[in-house]
């Protein structure tokens, strides 16, 4: 039986979907006015060995992530490249699911942008208009009356006798309470805009996600993903909304995955501390990113440097070499094989990655032992569950890689890396005139050989019968 940490209790739940056998689950998603940074990256894979994991299990699984591509910061960026706010968004939407794409992220069922979905939005508030609980301030924006919605704050824990009056909270002229949030924000000049009851305007932030989510998976559903920095008030303002208009519950299992961090500070683009994912694809393996990422529990959080992302590589070059020179494919998984069965203990235990990674390499020490196709078939079925150990062997250990800035071909064609700038032609060379030395007893000339490789991070790999193949290290 799968559990789920729920947000909401503070504890591990039993997941009992609505619908017997099936899944609805929505995540928040992009704000597109910047290329992404390694923090959407974690999101992006959480969810996304979630939803792999929820299919595995059997289930029917409706998965929604949202773009948001209406913002005052995606306003603030078009207006200084001077360009039309559809052509800057659809340019980062674009380099999304690029990047999404290089990272092994299976694309959502759907993908709604909030522009979409402005006269769901405006349906919703003339709903909690006429519950009392959304007013006009003076300044002719709608807002949400958060002291009428008793239980207001249930998610993050906070209340509001503790909350600061403007914390993350905009500060709107004329409304009844500091911590009353922006339902409709009435147009400025320049800035696009909708018709509404109030007057020309623009939704707020936290409405989109009320409406989109249940434009397309009902006013009840299963499963609300998103960072950690989402619970508020970015959450609690959706059960708010959500709860407010259809004064029923909203969700059943909260999901929040941990910060990346750097230097012992979250990364974010308003702290200025952010790499972005094309950035990190530039120096190492989309799969090794995945992996840096998929290997830590998704609660917890993470730390990024090159030595962590090092590390990373080398973890995942042992799963390839244990998989190496074995034609078996991945197939339909023997849960009764016990490597599988702690497989699927780990991930029902609220998606145990660490603990499932770890089973991984047990599998592939028994592997190096056993030269078992079943072994390896096993290997790469629990690690597809993952997103990991689909490609040859081979081409992972030679460095090439099928998305990123360092491919040769889709999306990223051209744009060329230390991996890519590897001539295969001389290397297979020089591994042929290192086996000549050797064969005539020219062990100096064969040193050198291999040391010039290995300063170029190219080691060589000797069989009985000589030097067999290269990877890189």
């Amino acid at each position: 039986m799968l559990k789920i940490y729920n947000s909401l209790t503070r504890g591990k739940q039993e997941f009992v979907p609505i619908e017997a056998g099936k899944v609805r689950m929505y995540v928040c998603g992009v704000t597109v006015y910047d290329y992404c940074h390694l923090g959407h990256a974690r999101f992006l894979l959480v969810f996304d060995v979630v939803q792999r994991w929820l299919r595995a299990s059997g289930f029917d699984v409706t998965y929604v992530r949202n773009i948001t591509d209406i913002d005052d910061k995606i306003i603030k960026r078009a207006q200084e490249n001077r360009e039309p706010i559809e052509t800057l968004t659809a340019r980062f939407i674009e380099a999304m699911d690029e990047d999404a794409a290089a990272l092994g992220a299976e694309k959502p069922d759907f993908e709604p942008r909030a522009t979409q979905h402005v006269q769901g939005m405006l349906d919703m508030i003339k709903v909690l208009e006429a519950r009392g609980l959304a007013y006009q301030a003076a300044n002719g924006d709608v807002v949400y009356s958060v002291r009428k919605f008793e239980s207001y704050g249930k998610l993050s824990g906070k209340t509001l006798d503790d909350l600061r009056a403007g914390e993350r909270v905009e500060v709107v002229p004329g409304k009844q309470d500091p911590l009353d949030f922006v339902l409709w924000k009435k147009a400025k000049e320049g800035e696009p805009s909708w018709d509404s009851p109030w007057g020309k305007g623009r939704s707020g932030w936290h409405i989109e996600c009320s409406v989109m989510s249940s434009a397309l998976l009902g006013s009840h559903f299963d499963i609300h993903g998103g960072g950690q920095d989402l619970q508020f008030p970015h959450h609690d303002n959706e059960i708010a909304q959500s709860e407010g208009a259809t004064q029923s519950k909203f969700v059943n299992y909260w999901m929040h995955n941990g910060f990346v961090r750097v230097d012992n500070e979250k990364m974010s683009k308003s702290l200025g501390n952010f790499f972005t994912v094309r950035e990190v694809l530039a120096k190492y393996d989309p799969e090794v990113v995945r992996f840096f990422i998929v290997r830590a529990h998704y609660r917890s959080p993470i730390s990024y440097s090159d030595q962590h992302l090092d590390d990373a590589r080398q973890a995942l070059t042992r799963l390839y070499t244990a998989l190496k020179g074995d034609a078996a494919a991945a197939g339909e998984v023997d849960w009764n094989d016990p490597h599988a069965a702690r497989f699927r203990e780990a991930m029902n235990d609220d998606f145990n990655t660490p603990e499932a990674v770890a089973v991984l390499f047990d599998l592939a020490n028994e592997l190096n032992r056993s030269r078992s196709s079943r072994d390896a078939a096993l290997l790469k079925s629990l690690g597809g569950i993952l997103g990991l150990l689909q490609r040859n062997p081979i081409n992972f250990l030679q460095g090439e890689v099928t998305g990123g800035p360092n491919a040769t071909e889709g999306p990223h064609k051209g744009e060329v890396t230390r991996v890519y700038s590897l001539d295969r032609k001389w290397i297979e060379e020089q591994k042929d005139a290192r086996e000549a030395a050797r064969k005539r007893k020219d062990f100096a000339e064969a040193d050198r050989i291999r040391n010039e490789l290995e300063s170029l991070g190219i080691v060589l790999e000797d069989s009985p019968q000589g030097t067999s193949t290269w990877r890189l290290k």
